[in-house]
Parts: C-alpha cells; structure tokens; sequence
C-alpha cells in the first residue's frame, strides 16, 4: 500500500519532480527519529518506463494503473513547467494528458486525494474536479484558470489550497510547499517538521508577495499601462474613479477589463502595485517604515502592515535585510 502516487508526465518541470521524490526520500531517511512509519510511494506516468522531463532529464516510472483498485494513496501531480496558454492547450490534448486526466477523475471516484501544482492543476480541472471548489495555480494563470473553470474560486494569493480532497498549490516552486502540506496531513507534523529543518524549507502561505502586477495580465497593455500610472503617482495613487476617466471608460468597462486579464478588481491591482513598491523600498532602502508607509501612499505604518498582513501574510519587517 502506497501513502503517495507521484503521477509524472513528459516534459514535466524536472525540479518539480525532483523536489517532491527529495522531499519523501529526506521523510524516509528520518522517519525513525520521529517515531513514525515512514512514507511510501511509487513514480507512475500514462504509459510507464523512463520519461523525458524537462531541462533534458529523465526518470523511471512504473505504468499508471487503468482500473480502480482499493487505492489510498494521494495522487500528486509535479508542475508540468508550461509557459503560455498555447502550451496547456496542446498538452491537455495529448495521449497522456488523456490517461492522466482518466486517471485523477476515476482515483476521485474513489474517494481519493489528488494534488497538483503550477500548470498540472489544468489536469485537475480537465478531469472535473474543480468544480464548486476552492484552488490556485501559478499566479500569472489566474486569469486562465477562471475563464476555464468558471465554477472554482481561483485563490491566486494562496501557495496552498486544501478543498475537501482537491489540493492545489501555485508555481512549480510551489510544490514544495504542496508536499510538505501533504507529509503534513498523512505523517504528522514531527516528521514534516524534520524534513523542513533538514532540507532547510519552510511552508509558505501566500504567493502574493511576489505576484508582479503587469505579469499577472499575460501582456495585457491595459493593466500595464494602469499599473505604470499607479506607481508613477505614487504617493498619491488615483482612484479607480480617476484611472476610468483618463482611460476614458466607465468604472464597470474597466473593471470588467482588468477581471478578464488578471483575474483580480481593479482596486486590487493598485493595491499590488502599492504593495510591490513598499516590498522594494523595505528591502533595498533604510526608510523607516513609516517612511515607506507614506512613499506608497499610506496615512501610517499600521495601515500598511494591516494589509501587508492580510495580502502576503507577512509583516514588513520579513522584507527588511
């Protein structure tokens, strides 16, 4: 009986892989020193045997198994590593993208656990499991994922998303924090906590300290022009009223416009930006921060960590050097 179903396609973000077999494989080496059983898995991909990942590497696999059997383990899907929307298209058109999404559905049938980060969580979708839930994905295909999953709440600012038995994390880096979640829940917390002190990593919450605005909209010229003006008026940002006049659209178009390309209101996108610029001053400046407070176009200190805190979930002391 596996705890983990590591399911790989080709052309997978290699370092997505490897973090996660460097993760259970740390788990299985100190698993004794925790006083708990150690995990077990297993590298499955469509059509099993070495598989070319990204960046010229390959691994070994073992065939995905095609029919339901009293399987218990987490299914875990590392970042496929694609970059535009063009690219998902073509690989959720694939063969193996097929049997994977074949795969993740019947598992969850079952009753089984699926997880994915970054771009495999289009897999996740593709299968239907998305569906009236909560989940995230890599930052700058947030937009994507909404128009493709119209039913999911897309929690971009998220690193981790656990809805029920779907678990979502953000870019390929992300898997990481997605693995160290899942040795949470299925070993506990004394072996997690091993590994995270062994390996030197640390769960993180949020993606939203390092979303960049402008490549949140995909190359979306409306919203890098918006947030260009935003940052050059800093410290006194205009008001969303204001931007919709000199753009010469109505609040409701505007909105409507930075929703589709960045998945976020409008009102969002000039917080990031303000957001972006006191993260740059706390860490390359000696401003206090009720001086970088004020550079962004905050009345106080205490307005800022109030919503440094709710968006990244970090205090602005975390970005001093």
């Amino acid at each position: 009986m596996h705890d983990f179903t590591i399911l790989v396609l080709p052309g997978a973000f290699a370092s997505s892989v490897a973090a996660t077999a460097d993760i259970l494989g740390a788990a299985r080496s100190v698993a004794a020193r925790a006083g708990v059983a150690p995990p077990r898995w297993r590298l499955c991909s469509p059509a099993g045997g070495m598989v070319a990942l990204r960046s010229g590497m390959h691994i070994d696999t073992v065939r995905l198994p095609t029919r339901a059997r009293d399987d218990r383990s987490t299914w875990v899907v590392p970042g496929l590593g694609l970059d535009t929307p063009e690219q998902i298209r073509l690989c959720l058109e694939s063969e193996d993208a097929a049997r994977a999404i074949d795969g993740l559905a019947r598992h969850a049938r079952a009753g089984g656990q699926v997880a994915a980060s970054c771009s495999a969580v289009f897999l996740l979708n593709a299968a239907g499991l998305l569906q009236g839930r909560r989940a995230t994905t890599s930052w700058w295909y947030a937009a994507l994922l909404k128009r493709m999953a119209p039913d999911c709440t897309v929690d971009v600012d998220r690193m981790v998303c656990a809805d029920g038995p779907v678990v979502t994390a953000g870019a390929a880096f992300a898997q990481t924090d997605l693995m160290l979640h899942l040795l949470r829940e299925r070993c506990g917390s004394v072996l997690t906590d091993l590994v995270s002190r062994l390996l030197l990593i640390d769960g993180r919450q949020a993606q939203a300290p390092f979303i960049v605005p402008e490549l949140l909209a995909n190359g979306n010229d409306l919203v890098a022009r918006l947030a260009a003006r935003v940052e050059a008026a800093l410290p006194a940002p205009p008001s969303v009223s204001e931007l919709a006049r000199e753009f010469c659209m109505s609040e409701r178009t505007l909105a409507r416009h930075v929703m589709k390309a960045t998945g976020k209101s409008t009102q969002a996108l000039l917080q990031g930006v303000r957001l972006r610029r006191a993260r740059a001053l706390l860490e390359s400046s000696r401003m206090t921060v009720d001086q970088v407070a004020g550079a962004v176009g905050y009345q106080d200190a205490t307005a800022l960590r109030r919503l440094m805190k709710k968006v990244a979930g970090a205090n602005p002391s975390r970005y001093r050097n």
